[in-house]
């Protein structure tokens, strides 16, 4: 005896008469599917179903009825954890270029700190690698830690001698994409950063005080191109394209240039405009290239920024 078929019930959008709230993802996956309440929020979870094109892991995300909803239920799992095997955008025998979460230290930064960047890329080339992938990990630049995006390791002291005199020869390409306050132009900024301006913070010589007498000997040249990208609402979506590669350098220029980045929690103190708030520093390095030190090939990767950027870009576009 074949089962009755299933009764399907209008979408909640369709109810004739109604005037409801969009149904949740997992409603929709249900809807369509027939399958139980708790599949679909694990379909919804696991990262098996997406809206336009984006993955979305909520179930009780409201669904607008113009949104297009895909639901692939032999699909692969999101990969969870620390560090997703997906974040190895690249490795060989001589580097490995890794999409650094936003919240992770790259490397140690003082004794005992635990859950880097560069422990759990070493995990997960174990996983993926068997032996291969149990050699150490060399240090050539690093992120800061809610900074999102690419980064590169070295595997041979060869790889990190070579990678290290092209960073200080400022030969590598690195951009990145960055949110910051206010309607910000095109501009080069060129200062020397020093590590204490004359108010305690990291700055530019000069820009905080006068500038008196020669240029001290710890003052480190810096240079980043700004370009915009797009007009937000009281923000902009901007380029930075660096020159060199100074600590927290994009975060000091453009603070300093009086558009810090929505998020920032240091170089912030002299702004006096409206403050957005964000969960973390908006800047994601979107473009890592340099020459292979192996193949002496120019080698460039690009990765889009994370959920949460894209997020905030979303709401200012409102």
């Amino acid at each position: 005896m074949s089962a009755p078929p299933r009764k399907v019930l209008p979408l909640p959008w369709e109810r004739a008469g109604e005037r409801v709230a969009p149904p949740t993802l997992a409603a929709v996956v249900r809807e369509r599917t027939g399958v139980s309440w708790s599949r679909a929020k694990k379909l919804c979870s696991e990262g098996r179903v997406t809206v336009n094109g984006q993955r979305c892991l909520d179930p009780a995300a409201r669904i607008p009825p113009d949104a297009v909803v895909a639901i692939d239920a032999a699909g692969p799992k999101i990969e969870r954890g620390p560090l997703p095997r997906s974040a190895i955008v690249h490795a060989d025998r001589d580097v490995v270029v890794v999409d650094k979460p936003a919240g992770m230290l790259s490397v140690a930064d003082e004794s005992g700190n635990k859950g880097t960047l560069v422990e759990h890329v070493r995990i997960v080339l174990r996983r993926t690698e068997g032996r291969a992938g149990e050699g150490g990990l060399g240090v050539v630049h690093r992120l800061d830690k809610d900074t999102s995006g690419l980064l590169v390791f070295t595997r041979t002291a060869e790889a990190k001698r070579a990678l290290a005199a092209s960073f200080r020869a400022h030969d590598i390409e690195r951009a990145y994409h960055a949110i910051v306050h206010g309607d910000l132009r095109a501009q080069t900024i060129e200062t020397d950063l020093v590590p204490d301006r004359g108010d305690g913070l990291r700055g530019s010589w000069g820009a905080y005080r006068r500038a008196r007498g020669s240029l001290p000997p710890e003052a480190k040249h810096a240079v980043t191109h700004v370009r915009p990208i797009e007009a937000l609402d009281g923000a902009t979506l901007v380029e930075c394209r660096l020159e060199t590669g100074r600590q927290h350098q994009i975060r000091i220029h453009l603070a300093e240039a009086g558009h810090p980045l929505l998020g920032e929690r240091v170089y912030i103190r002299d702004y006096e405009g409206t403050k957005i708030e964000a969960p973390r520093t908006m800047l994601h390095a979107r473009t890592l290239g340099f020459v292979h030190p192996r193949s002496g090939k120019a080698t460039r990767f690009e990765r889009e920024a994370p959920e949460d950027f894209r997020a905030m870009l979303e709401a200012l576009r409102g």
